[in-house]
């Protein structure tokens, strides 16, 4: 999603002291070891629905709707709408991170049948900020949405990297502070994801660095489509960035096939040739369908299903 049109999700982000009431199965992973998800082969069960493009249409701040969805009833929705059993919600339509939301919207999940399979975790306290009690909020806020991941049973959390008030995107410091978000992580057996968003400190070759350097198999890559593509003046290095994403990718993608900024400026994403990338890299893992274009996101999204099935066959 584009850093510009993010809202954060932070005063009610302070979930409360203590460990949370329920964690999903250990199953999928074995601990202290590499994460070891099973993912499906089938085109339609690799799709997953993220929550951001219907922020219009769930209650939050940007609800337009007369009759908006709760975010616990979205996976519900998005089986009856779309027949896909698997979402993608984001931090800024979550009303509470309390243990009581987290069960309840844990036990509206089991009822729809259906699985988180990422939450994307969006915060204002930059990891490399040259101010040291900045760059701990930063790892603390991390750590909660962590908690809440295991809580409702995500394999996976997407952790943002906002830009620092005080410093330019320093790799040292990034590394220093995503190492603890991660060895947090493997605790919790949450994989911890890197979007390509922000071009300041989410550019796809600074993340590449940064998953090299901290070197644990709980940290990868978020390959977004579009996102890299609107912001680079240079199409060509956008695409070889999402190309060296996907080396790194394990769980979760973004799948766009276009996006358009605030200031109208569009893209169109070439998805046979980036379907091709996950394909050449032996990607596994889900796709998160976040159609991010003027128009009925309703139609955008099944249209984005049936072209990632396309390619997926």
């Amino acid at each position: 999603m584009p850093v510009s049109t993010r809202r954060q999700f932070l005063t009610q982000s302070a979930i409360a002291g203590g460990a949370l009431l329920c964690s999903r199965p250990r199953c999928l992973y074995a601990a202290n070891r590499s994460p070891t998800l099973r993912f499906p082969s089938q085109p339609r069960e690799r799709i997953a629905i993220a929550s951001y493009p219907f922020r219009n249409f769930i209650v939050g701040e940007e609800n337009k709707s007369p009759h908006p969805i709760e975010l616990k009833d979205f996976a519900a929705h998005v089986v009856e709408k779309f027949n896909i059993n698997k979402i993608e919600p984001w931090t800024g339509h979550f009303p509470s991170p309390d243990p009581k939301y987290l069960n309840d919207f844990r036990a509206a999940l089991e009822q729809a049948k259906a699985a988180v399979i990422n939450i994307a975790v969006d915060g204002e306290h930059s990891p490399y900020a040259l101010d040291r009690s900045e760059r701990e909020q930063a790892i603390a806020f991390s750590k909660r949405w962590i908690d809440a991941a295991a809580a409702i049973g995500a394999l996976s959390v997407r952790t943002n990297l906002p830009a620092a008030k005080d410093a330019k995107a320093d790799l040292n410091r990034t590394i220093e502070s995503l190492k603890r978000v991660v060895e947090y992580a493997e605790v919790k057996n949450v994989v911890v994801n890197l979007e390509n968003d922000n071009p300041v400190s989410e550019d796809p070759f600074f993340l590449n660095q940064v998953i090299e350097r901290v070197n644990s198999p709980w940290l990868h890559a978020l390959p977004d489509f579009g996102n890299t593509l609107l912001s680079s003046a240079d199409p060509e290095r956008a695409y070889k960035g999402v190309d060296a994403m996907f080396g790194h990718a394990y769980c979760i993608s973004h799948v766009k096939d276009g996006e358009t900024d605030e200031k109208g400026k569009s893209v169109k994403v070439d998805l046979a040739r980036t379907f091709g990338f996950a394909k050449a890299h032996g990607y596994k893992g889900y796709f998160s369908m976040e159609f991010d274009r003027p128009g009925d996101p309703y139609s955008g999204t099944k249209d984005l299903i049936e072209k990632t099935i396309r390619y997926l066959s």
